[in-house]
């Protein structure tokens, strides 16, 4: 069985992004087809990264779904554990943006995550596991996501996520918070927010970042990574906390930069990097997905990322 050093679990699914800029979907008149959701995206990138990483997910029994399964593991993620389902895949309506894209869900197969896609042993290598909001957001996987972390915390890993939060996905704010805390509950938990996520769920405006990071942190995270678009990054540890500001880059796309963030960040974490390093690789990786349309292209060296 192949053991990864990092489990993504939740969505994969379809994006179909415009082509064009656009301020909604009647303002765009063509898509461009390609593979999505959080996890995959952050899944693809550590394996573009060199690090040995296993996707659970769940796609229809379509061809959408063979398609999807197959990108993806091309890239080298292991896809022992992704589902398939009676339900179609999911497919998700975005407009290209660079600032917060504009999405419209329709979720399907992506829910239909369940517990033995989680055998124990698939653990035994792991040190992180890591999910989404998203996927947090339905049933059955959201039961079975939170089992699996906390098989990966008994076994010592670390629990990561991406609290990507958006109400038309996730109405109940209340709900949402309860889940996060149960999520972050295991010790040495890892928590990314944009101010875009946190605005959503606290409903207020980020007003001073080191504040709004803290107060992550009081949700049960012990590293807190607090992304701010053009503001730059705030990260919150139990040894302190810093800001790394952005670079200036010519921005074609900003859908999956934020995962493309999360992934230079994990793949620095589990090379042994400290906090900062990880964020400027974090930030390294957003700025190769800024600058194309669609995924990031490659192979990528980490060292070069966290490079001043």
């Amino acid at each position: 069985m192949v053991t990864p050093e990092i489990i993504c679990a939740g969505e994969l699914l379809m994006d179909l992004i415009s082509t064009e800029y656009a301020e909604d979907f009647r303002s765009a008149d063509r898509y461009q087809r390609l593979a999505g959701g959080s996890p995959a995206n952050l899944a693809m990138n550590l394996a573009r990264l060199g690090r040995k990483v296993g996707l659970v997910a769940t796609v229809g029994q379509d061809d959408a779904g063979a398609m999807l399964r197959e990108g993806v593991a091309s890239l080298g993620v292991d896809v022992t554990h992704l589902g398939r389902s009676e339900e179609p895949t999911t497919l998700i309506l975005v407009t290209k943006s660079r600032e917060v894209s504009n999405f419209e869900a329709y979720r399907l197969a992506d829910r239909m995550i369940t517990d033995d896609q989680f055998p124990p042993a698939y653990f035994q290598q792991c040190w992180v596991f890591h999910t989404t909001a998203f996927a947090l957001s339905r049933e059955p996987a959201r039961s079975a996501i939170l089992r699996a972390a906390d098989l990966a915390a008994a076994a010592g890993a670390r629990v990561s996520i991406d609290f990507n939060y958006a109400g038309k996905i996730w109405p109940d704010r209340r709900e949402a918070l309860e889940i996060l805390r149960r999520y972050l509950a295991p010790a040495g938990s890892l928590a990314k927010f944009s101010d875009v996520d946190y605005a959503r769920l606290f409903a207020e405006e980020v007003k001073d970042p080191f504040v709004a990071a803290q107060r992550i942190r009081e949700q049960g995270a012990d590293v807190v990574c607090l992304t701010m678009g053009e503001g730059g990054s705030y990260v919150v540890h139990d040894d302190g906390q810093f800001h790394l500001p952005v670079r200036p880059v010519e921005v074609r796309d900003t859908t999956g930069a934020g995962d493309a963030f999360w992934s230079g960040f994990l793949a620095a974490h589990l090379a042994g990097h400290d906090w900062e390093s990880c964020a400027k690789a974090g930030r390294g990786m957003a700025e190769r997905k800024l600058t194309v349309l669609g995924p990031v292209r490659g192979t990528v060296n980490l060292t070069e990322l966290m490079e001043d």
